[in-house]
């Protein structure tokens, strides 16, 4: 088949309510893909990176959300980026290999030349033409993105060794006891159609020895309890390690920023990286003023065109502030997602923090954090309508949705 007639379809894992729990109280209102970052929902981000893929024919979401959760905003998505997005839900859990292969009949239905795979929870530049021309030139059956980064680090997430030259993976381990390497897995790959045999290899594999198995013997028994589903194949220990070293499987590796947006702190440094990236990508979103006719912003600010700024209101670096908020004067925001319908009055301060939709924060107080986006508290979090009165100052703490503060707080979640 020629390059011109070459098809690419890229599928984009979404996960499931099950799986936000870490990015409670944020995803008690909204689908942790749907969160905002940089004025975009989550999944906005590596969706219109794949606009970028040439010959791109058709983009999949895949996970557990309900299909109405997701209905408007793929149709909506669809028809902005002229191309069509599709919802499939997983019936039930069948890892990151087996949720692509449980719907390969649907992804091979345009005759993909290769197929992309990423992780919604992945914040990084998507290099994905740079990736694609990088997998044909080695030949493999996929190409793995990568990146280094400090070695105390690394034992969170798939460490691998690449051969220095040609890039293929040599090993391959997930989150490893020892240190391995500083060359993490991003959670961004490519591969041709040829992983859907190696996938279904895994489960062939697992029904024979399943099969084999007779309960003869206590130990017999004991690893027919322990053994995973035929149809569950993990893409990292069941695909990556296997193939490692076998010429199959290669690396690209990116020297820009990557993120794993698992905590609403990691959300609003990665709005951050988002809003520096659209200096070079999209300028046009970003906010600007100097004080006189409208706001004074500083750095990357992202303002919706429905919100009301006051133009003695100082805003930036790192704020994004969503629809129908209104922004009173005098007020300060300083790195700080403002979400949907949110009301700050006059002379507030908002740093380090995320302020849920509805929410109201009342004259002079001030909601702020540490902004050490690692730690449980060191991003003030305000869930959906909540009241913070006059005069009230909010540090450190995560505040659950419905509540008023008419007292200052300091390190408390607040149920």
């Amino acid at each position: 088949m020629g390059s011109s007639e070459e098809k690419v379809v890229a599928v984009i894992m979404v996960g499931g309510p099950t799986k936000g729990t870490r990015f409670r109280p944020l995803s008690l209102n909204i689908p942790k893909p749907l969160f905002p970052l940089a004025g975009q929902p989550m999944v906005h981000h590596p969706i219109s990176a794949c606009k970028r893929i040439p010959n791109l024919a058709q983009i999949y979401l895949v996970g557990f959300y309900e299909e109405r959760e997701f209905a408007l905003y793929v149709s909506s998505i669809s028809n902005e980026l002229k191309i069509p997005v599709r919802y499939l839900r997983e019936d039930k859990p069948h890892g990151s290999a087996g949720g692509l292969y449980n719907f390969r009949d649907l992804i091979m239905e345009d005759s993909p030349s290769h197929i992309f795979l990423l992780n919604c929870d992945v914040c990084c530049s998507f290099p994905l033409p740079e990736m694609l021309d990088a997998h044909k030139k080695y030949g493999g059956m996929g190409t793995i993105l990568v990146i280094k980064v400090s070695a105390e680090s690394a034992s969170q997430f798939g460490e691998l060794i690449a051969d220095p030259e040609t890039k293929e993976l040599l090993h391959y381990t997930e989150k490893p006891e020892t240190f391995v390497s500083d060359l993490i897995n991003c959670g961004v790959y490519i591969f041709t159609p040829e992983v859907f045999t190696a996938i279904q290899g895994v489960s062939s594999q697992r029904k024979d020895r399943a099969n084999l198995r007779r309960v003869s013997s206590f130990e017999a028994l004991q690893s027919a309890t322990r053994s995973l589903p035929t149809d569950y194949v993990r893409l990292d220990q069941d695909i990556l390690s296997p193939l490692a070293g076998k010429k199959q499987l290669y690396t690209y590796e990116t020297r820009d920023f990557w993120e794993q947006i698992k905590t609403p702190g990691m959300s609003l440094k990665c709005s951050g990286l988002y809003l520096a990236q659209f200096r070079f990508t999209s300028p046009d979103l970003l906010a600007s003023g100097d004080g006189t006719k409208n706001a004074t912003f500083l750095g990357d600010v992202y303002v919706h065109p429905s919100a009301k700024v006051h133009p003695t209101a100082k805003i930036g670096p790192n704020v994004s502030i969503s629809a129908n908020a209104r922004i009173g004067p005098g007020v300060r925001l300083i790195s700080c997602i403002i979400l949907d319908g949110v009301e700050i009055m006059e002379n507030a301060v908002v740093t380090n923090a995320i302020v849920g939709w509805k929410s109201t924060i009342g004259r002079w107080s001030r909601v702020q954090a540490s902004g050490d986006y690692n730690a449980k508290l060191g991003v003030t979090i305000l869930g959906e309508s909540v009241g913070v009165e006059d005069e009230v100052v909010v540090t450190n703490s995560i505040v659950l949705p419905n509540k008023t503060l008419n007292v200052s707080v300091q390190e408390e979640i607040i149920l």
